[in-house]
C-alpha cells in the first residue's frame, strides 16, 4: 500500500510538473503619449506592436490551446515605465521576457528585422529563441535579416539573470515597402504566430 501511494504520489507531481505552462510576458513598446516610430505612411510603432503582441494573446488560444501563459506589459495605449515592465517579469518568475518594437532611420532604404540580446554573458536559451525566431521571420515570411545583435537596452539589462530575453525589431516603418507590410492586419498575425512557434520550440522541443 504504501508503495502504491508513493508511486501514485509521484505520477502526481509528475503530472503537476508537466503541466505547468511557460511563463512569457511580451512587451508592446513605448504607449500613450509616446507613439514611438511614425510609419512613412503614418502607421504609428505603439499601435503596431500592441496588435502583434495581442495578436500573440489570441494565436496562443486558438491554434495552441494556451500552451504558454503569456501576460503583456500593458493591454491598452498606455505609457507604462520601464522599469515596471521588466518588474512584472521578476515578479511573475517569467520563463521568457519579449519586447517588441519597429524600426526607423534617416535612409529609407534601410530594411529587415532584428534580434537583440543583451551584450553581458547571454544564456543559450536566449540565443536558441532568438535564433529559431530569425530563421522563421527570414524563411517563412521573406523578411531580410539584419541578424542578432547585442544591446545594453534597460529592458534587456533590468530582465538579465532573471530570465531568458530578448527584443524584437520587426522592420523599418521608414522603408515604405516595409511600412506597407507592417500596416496590414495578415502580416502582424504572421510576425505572432512566428513568435509564438520560436517560444513553442524553445520550451517544447529542447
Amino acid at each position: 500500500m504504501k508503495m502504491y501511494l508513493c508511486t501514485l504520489t509521484m505520477f502526481i507531481c509528475c503530472s503537476l510538473a508537466m503541466a505547468q505552462k511557460p511563463i512569457v510576458v511580451i512587451d508592446p513598446g513605448h504607449g500613450g503619449p509616446d507613439s514611438g516610430a511614425i510609419g512613412i505612411n503614418g502607421i504609428l510603432e505603439k499601435e503596431v506592436v500592441l496588435d502583434i503582441a495581442q495578436q500573440c494573446l489570441l494565436l496562443n488560444r486558438s491554434l495552441f490551446q494556451d500552451s504558454l501563459e503569456i501576460y503583456l506589459t500593458r493591454y491598452s495605449d498606455t505609457l507604462v515605465s520601464l522599469g515596471t515592465r521588466t518588474r512584472l517579469a521578476k515578479v511573475l518568475r517569467a520563463d521568457v521576457f519579449v519586447s517588441i518594437h519597429c524600426n526607423q532611420a534617416p535612409n529609407e532604404k534601410a530594411q529587415g528585422f532584428e534580434i537583440f540580446l543583451f551584450h553581458g554573458l547571454v544564456d543559450n536559451k536566449s540565443k536558441n529563441m532568438a535564433s529559431i525566431l530569425a530563421d522563421d521571420l527570414h524563411h517563412r515570411l521573406g523578411m531580410y535579416d539584419r541578424g542578432i545583435k547585442y544591446a545594453n537596452f534597460q529592458v534587456l539589462r533590468d530582465t538579465h539573470g532573471h530570465c531568458p530575453s530578448l527584443l524584437l525589431e520587426t522592420g523599418f516603418v521608414s522603408n515604405r515597402l516595409e511600412a506597407e507590410f507592417t500596416k496590414r492586419t495578415e502580416s502582424r498575425k504572421a510576425i505572432a504566430l512566428a513568435l509564438l512557434q520560436s517560444l513553442i520550440k524553445t520550451f517544447y522541443h529542447d
